[in-house]
């Protein structure tokens, strides 16, 4: 499932926002620091997991996913900051990475959690023509970064890349984050992003001076983290219990023999 170097780069630059975008926003021996996921499980509170499905299918550019947990509250969700990312409208909502996009645009819901091999998987086969749809304002993506999976796989990587998110978001790189850390997720899934990886992440995203120094700022203080909790929170209650999940117009889009021709003619069915 990982690529190569000169691939991510590609799927990372073409992340880069042109005209509608442009006013938005192997895994091995991995240590991490006391911020770190792995520095962390020891003292968090024990978590409960009801239960976890993962269904993967990948034929001819086929992606099946189903995934079925309950997201356990604990202190994460009342600690740091609750300011919103750039472009995101309440607690809750997703990050519209493109809010130029025209009435006649349909909206293109994304669910997917940083740590979702399987979201990876779907990255690698539609990633780069949905960054063309939302390029030409073909549609409306809000994107909907999710944490349940720290419960499952007990770390803290999925809320700390999607805090990174947010913050990448500030600075209208939300996109391209969203690319380097899915070309850069780990082949073991479990093993989880070290802080290190994640500022990694932001300078492939373009993100470098003061604008770095900014993100960093945001992602040590977790200044979107009340944020980035109720996303998953609303998740549940929209009854979202799959990742990836793509809605389009508010209707669940079946993962299950999608290819990219067919995404295309069922955005181009939804144009106003």
């Amino acid at each position: 499932m990982t690529s190569s170097s000169a691939t991510r780069k590609a799927k990372i630059a073409a992340a880069t926002p042109r005209g509608g975008l442009g006013n938005r926003r192997g895994a091995g021996n991995r240590s991490g620091s006391g911020d770190q996921g792995g520095g962390r499980r020891g003292g968090a509170p024990s978590r409960v997991v009801v239960a976890t499905v993962v269904v993967l299918l990948v034929v001819a550019g086929v992606v099946t996913a189903v995934i079925l947990g309950a997201h356990d509250k604990n202190e994460s969700a009342t600690s740091g900051g609750g300011a919103l990312p750039r472009n995101v409208s309440a607690m809750g909502a997703g990050v519209v990475v493109n809010p130029g996009a025209p009435a006649s645009a349909p909206t293109l819901d994304l669910y997917e959690d940083f740590q979702c091999p399987v979201c990876a998987e779907f990255e690698r086969i539609f990633g780069l023509q949905i960054v063309d749809l939302v390029k030409s304002n073909q549609v409306r993506l809000v994107a909907h970064p999710l944490s349940f999976l720290d419960d499952n796989l007990g770390n803290d990587s999925s809320n700390r890349a999607a805090n990174a998110a947010a913050c990448a978001a500030d600075a209208g790189k939300f996109l391209q984050y969203h690319a380097a850390t899915f070309n850069g997720q780990p082949a073991k899934e479990g093993t989880g992003y070290t802080d290190a990886e994640l500022q990694g992440f932001a300078q492939a995203a373009g993100l470098s001076g003061a604008s770095l120094q900014t993100w960093q700022q945001c992602y040590d203080a977790k200044t979107h983290n009340q944020w980035v909790e109720s996303v998953q929170t609303q998740a549940e209650k929209d009854h979202v219990n799959a990742t990836p999940t793509v809605k389009l117009n508010g209707k669940a889009l079946s993962l299950a023999g999608l290819t990219q021709a067919s995404l295309a003619s069922q955005v181009k069915a939804a144009t106003k």
